[in-house]
């Protein structure tokens, strides 16, 4: 459905931004993911942190790597620059752009399976490095390319469709993200876009390695054991020449509660996510204190959502290595090629 254009017409009291865009000018092409998918709400939140920080689009770069959340940056924000990495490698490409160009605004998507499994080392070398850039994990669980197997972050003791409880321990990447230096972190929920969207603007606002990491529910795998019109079902009892899926729609799971409050969150299989959204007077600034929270609260059963942590004078990887202030691409060549004197010194300085 990609290859369908979207109508260009836009109506006349659509409102715009300061810098005179309006909404649907962050948009992209046409979602092919699941109807009610909860990836398709993360990037309407992009779409609306943008706009609402007048982000010129052409000054954006996304990047991706594989999975059904890599395939989310060709659904907004069509007009700016893009690249979609292999398998876990998009940090590595960022980190290379970012240094090469750094008058961009860079932004990362991944998936719990790009970032938690293959891509884990790529992530974790990304953040360490104080990578100035806004770094989004749309987390569901599954891998759901592949049909619904557990990722990395699946919590142990989770069901899958097929009724197998998952053995392995989880992996919580925001508890990674503090542990190695993120200067922002951050975790949502799909749903809930009025908290989403000021965090994505935190985000991409802040200096340094900005991690979100977001709770976004997979509608494609949760049909009940025991239903003779389940997929598993039919499959099971079908010898077809070749084999069709067919996604129901979903209704989108949204919320909406007050800060301190904790929430059930029905899923469409009939799980139950727990919610829990920081105090107002929580605060942001302890790295220690974030940490703890985060595992007290898993201990309960709940995934703590908001602004975790930020280091407002954070540096990031420019000021660690000295880089110039221009981007490489407008460095004349005596600038690029100093020399062979200062090409000794820096050999020499190495012995």
């Amino acid at each position: 459905m990609t290859y369908i254009a979207k109508p260009k017409l836009h109506h006349p009291t659509l409102a715009c931004n300061a810098i005179g865009f309006t909404r649907r000018d962050y948009e992209g092409k046409i979602s092919t993911l699941c109807a009610g998918c909860g990836h398709d709400s993360i990037s309407a939140a992009i779409i609306q942190a943008c706009w609402e920080l007048d982000i010129q689009p052409h000054r954006l770069a996304k990047l991706s790597g594989i999975g059904c959340s890599s395939k989310t940056p060709d659904y907004f924000l069509g007009q700016s620059h893009g690249f979609n990495t292999v398998h876990g490698r998009m940090p590595s490409v960022l980190t290379g752009a970012s240094l090469a160009n750094r008058a961009l605004i860079y932004l990362g998507v991944s998936g719990d399976g790009d970032s938690a499994s293959i891509g884990i080392g790529q992530f974790v070398h990304a953040i360490r490095r104080g990578v100035d850039m806004a770094y989004i994990v749309e987390n569901n669980g599954v891998y759901g390319l592949t049909k619904g197997q557990f990722s990395a972050t699946a919590d142990q003791g989770s069901v899958s469709k097929r009724g197998v409880a998952n053995s392995d321990s989880a992996l919580d990447m925001v508890t990674m993200a503090l542990q190695l230096g993120a200067s922002y972190v951050a975790r949502g929920f799909s749903g809930d876009k009025r908290q989403l969207v000021p965090l994505i603007k935190g985000a991409l606002s802040h200096r340094g390695a900005a991690f979100i990491d977001i709770v976004s529910p997979c509608v494609a795998f949760n049909n009940h054991d025991g239903s003779t019109r389940s997929y598993d079902y039919v499959r099971a009892h079908n010898e077809a020449v070749n084999r069709l899926d067919v996604i129901p729609a979903r209704t989108e799971i949204a919320v909406d509660y007050g800060a301190g409050q904790s929430i059930d969150v029905t899923a469409h299989d009939g799980s139950v996510l727990r919610l829990h959204k920081l105090d107002a007077g929580y605060d942001p600034r302890d790295r220690i204190a974030a940490m703890n929270l985060v595992q007290q609260r898993h201990s309960r059963g709940e995934i703590v959502t908001g602004l975790l942590y930020v280091e407002p004078e954070a540096e990031d990887l420019h000021v660690h290595l000295g880089t110039v202030a221009a981007p490489l691409n407008s460095l004349q060549a005596d600038v690029l090629c100093p020399g062979a004197g200062t090409l000794a010194e820096i050999n020499a300085a190495l012995r």
